[in-house]
């Protein structure tokens, strides 16, 4: 008996990862959503429809840590194994029939849904927001993690009815149910990787245009930011039409949205027709010039064709995605800002991999391991040299009938380098030899492009040769050639030490204020003869030059502190309160300035600390805190409980700093005794590095 159950057993074909495509067609997923933010918990019901290819003993979908309440195979129940990475359904699964799976289920993700804000007063700050890529969407969703399985995703979310939902695909409608919640019902078309599906919540509000496809584009924005919006979404609609036309294919979908989110993991990410972006980038008008959102912008969008229209079958060839996005992004920017800055920015690029190069870094592009710098600027720099050596056009041509023939699937490097030398003629495993197979980065060929193409940089490479010769470097000559900003900009940064007073003093004659921002850079000790130009550098339209400036001269010039402070007072700055940061922990220090303020400037700047701001704020008020006053028991416990937070940028600097502070005998009994009174993943973490001291 035993040696039959043994048999009938062993018959059943388990599907393994990667052979769903073979066997399973997942074609359409029909879901409904709903987030408990209290409980930071999700719930929800999900419909596949699929179709068999071969006969198959089995079917599965990946569902990490979920619990599943009813299992339904053609609307009947069936029996199910949750191991909690996977559920699965064995039974005989005949070629050629079509079925549906359905699961309601919950589970509490421990990453990929990240609620944020819910404990603040202000309800306007709560969001939900996703971050699915590579394969975690099946941490909310019971999906499939392997991306060459692409479904037509249809999405439901349930939440309350004050808040807006973005999500892929159209808005059909929306419904509301009882006790405050509403339903918005979106719909796709056409199918996608599950890493690309995603959900935004919270409190905004749309500005809508459309591009001259006729596709609609709506831009999202907080409540409160109703000014921000012309210089956060600069160019969006010139960026749409230029790579429309640039790439040559359409925009493959129905709409295309952008969602600021707080606290997000990168700059951007490509949902498919719903880019999802870190709030960082929500600017007003000054800030355009020290921190916009047009390359991010332009990267986003550009890969709804190169990475959700086509996508990669795995790692190894990523640079079809980001190596694409980064020079269709740079393409975007020349088109904005003109030849001389493209140029230039591929020159920075090429000098940064040239550099990690001599540090023995270099990377090929065909390593799935290779670093982020390698995929997007070696990468953008491969498409460059391509463009070169099979012509403009046939290089058109070549993306177009590339994204013709793969829409919708998955695809290899060598499918891309096939259709380019079908179009062009041309071998280029030489090519791939170079700059796709090498780890170096021919240099020497990616220079006399620039020489050939830019005239500054043709001027700017001169003078490097100069540098390296014995004698002076006449600068004044130099300078004095070019009209180009950049050029300008890098003679300033590399050799400020050794210009003429003529030079300085030209720089700060200029109306341009990078050169400008460029000296309050670089000027460490503002000596008397500078300073009234100098001071000028206060009135500058660039948050960075301000705080430059203003910290600078309140060093240089101790005797009128009070002075710059006046002046800049009501000056908050970018995004991450560059400025104001800055301000307040020069008040403190500044001796009689508003005195019985003092206690005021602290409290705000501590107040900076907390979970209520971004990130980036965050670290920055931990900063001055941290090399000026000191941290306060509050703050203290705001940092501890920074080291657990979801951005690991954040959370590397927040245990870097309790690890020095563990050092001090003061603030480790303090430390200790905070703890003893956290809960969770900071109590725990407490725990653990108490237990190293």
């Amino acid at each position: 008996m035993k040696y039959i159950f043994f048999l009938l057993f062993s018959s059943i074909t388990f599907l393994a990862v990667g052979q769903h495509q073979d066997r399973v067609d997942f074609v359409h997923a029909k879901a409904t959503i709903q987030p408990d933010p209290v409980q930071k918990r999700i719930s929800g019901q999900v419909t596949y429809s699929f179709e068999i290819l071969k006969d198959v003993d089995s079917i599965f979908l990946d569902a990490k840590n979920m619990g599943f309440s009813l299992v339904k195979l053609n609307n009947r129940k069936v029996k199910s194994f949750n191991d909690g990475k996977t559920i699965s359904i064995k039974k005989r699964f005949k070629e050629g029939k079509s079925y549906r799976l359905s699961l309601e289920f919950n589970t509490k993700p421990k990453q990929t849904v990240y609620f944020i804000s819910w404990e603040d007063s202000d309800p306007n700050n709560n969001q939900i927001w996703t971050q699915g890529q590579g394969k975690y969407t099946s941490h909310w969703l019971p999906s499939l993690d392997d991306m060459t399985e692409k479904v037509e995703f249809d999405l439901t979310i349930v939440t309350n009815d004050e808040l807006k939902v973005v999500a892929n695909g159209k808005l059909v409608d929306t419904q509301m149910k009882s006790k405050g919640l509403k339903k918005w019902r979106f719909d796709m078309q056409k199918p996608m990787s599950s890493y690309l599906l995603a959900f935004v919540i919270g409190d905004y509000k749309k500005e809508s245009l459309v591009s001259k496809s006729g596709i609609p584009i709506v831009n999202f924005f907080y409540s409160k930011d109703s000014l921000l919006v012309e210089p956060t979404y600069r160019y969006t609609k010139r960026i749409f039409d230029f790579l429309e036309n640039e790439i040559g294919a359409p925009y493959p979908w129905q709409n295309y949205k952008q969602v600021p989110v707080k606290d997000f993991l990168y700059a951007g990410m490509e949902n498919t027709g719903a880019t999802v972006f870190s709030d960082g980038y929500v600017i007003d008008s000054i800030s355009f010039v020290d921190k916009n959102y047009v390359n991010v912008n332009a990267h986003e969008l550009t890969h709804q064709w190169f990475g959700n229209l086509v996508t990669e079958k795995d790692g190894g060839h990523h640079w079809l995605h980001e190596g694409f996005a980064t020079y269709y992004a740079y393409l975007a920017e020349k088109n904005i800002f003109g030849e001389d800055h493209y140029y230039w920015k591929l020159y920075s690029s090429l000098i940064e991999l040239q550099n990690g190069v001599d540090r023995g870094e270099g990377q090929s592009l065909m390593d799935p391991k290779a670093s982020s710098l390698v995929f997007y600027e070696k990468g953008a720099w491969a498409l460059v040299m391509l463009r070169e050596q099979v012509g403009h056009g046939s290089f058109k041509e070549g993306i177009k009938n590339y994204l013709k023939k793969y829409q919708f699937k998955n695809v290899m490097i060598s499918d891309f380098l096939e259709e380019m030398e079908q179009v062009s003629g041309k071998d280029l495993s030489l090519f791939e030899k170079d700059w796709l197979a090498g780890k170096d980065i021919p240099i020497g060929l990616a220079k006399k492009l620039l020489q050939q193409n830019s005239p500054s940089l043709d001027l700017w490479l001169s003078l490097e040769e100069d540098m390296k010769k014995e004698g002076d470097v006449d600068f004044d000559k130099y300078w004095q050639q070019t009209s180009s900003v950049h050029l300008k900009k890098r003679i300033l940064d590399k050799y400020f030490e050794r210009l003429s007073d003529d030079v300085v003093d030209l720089a700060f004659a200029s109306d341009t204020i990078p050169i400008r921002q460029t000296l309050a850079m670089n000027i460490e000790n503002v000596s008397d003869s500078l300073k009234t130009k100098f001071e000028t550098l206060l009135e500058d339209e660039s948050y960075v030059t301000i705080e430059n400036a203003l910290f600078k001269l309140w060093t240089s010039f101790p005797e009128e502190k009070a002075k710059y402070l006046e002046k800049t007072k009501k000056i908050h700055g970018l995004p991450n309160k560059n400025v104001r940061l800055l301000w307040l922990a020069l008040a403190i220090l500044t001796e009689k300035y508003e005195g019985r303020s003092t206690p005021v400037f602290f409290d705000e700047l501590s107040g900076y600390t907390s979970s209520k701001y971004s990130w980036e704020v965050r670290m920055g008020a931990f900063q001055y805190l941290n090399e000026t006053i000191g941290l306060t028991d509050v703050v203290l416990k705001s940092l501890i409980e920074a080291s657990t937070h979801h951005s690991w940028q954040f959370k590397k600097y927040a245990r870097n700093l309790l690890d020095g502070l563990l050092k001090d005998a003061d603030y480790k009994k303090r430390l200790e005794t905070i703890t003893k009174g956290l809960k969770g993943g900071s109590l725990h973490y407490m725990n653990s590095k108490l237990g190293e001291q």
